[in-house]
């Protein structure tokens, strides 16, 4: 997935802070590797923007997994 243009969307409209949300269709939320990884990715882009990610949340069948809650995010 490309991180600059979602970024460079938020620095346009002027957001100081991102939410990100996804599911997974299996049902479990526990995030993957890949989903840790392109999180950071994205947080360390939007700081260099001066854009904080509060959150990524992963939707699964019964539960929400929060990045944030986890220590991931601060």
């Amino acid at each position: 997935m490309a991180v600059g243009p979602m970024i460079d969307r938020a620095s346009e409209l002027g957001s100081a802070s991102l939410i990100l949300v996804h599911n997974h269709p299996s049902g479990d939320p526990t995030p993957s590797r890949q989903d840790i990884e392109l999180t950071l990715k994205i947080s360390a882009e939007a700081g260099r923007h001066d854009i904080v990610v509060i959150d990524h949340l992963i939707v699964g069948a019964e539960k929400i997994y929060s990045f944030h809650r986890a220590g991931l995010l601060a």
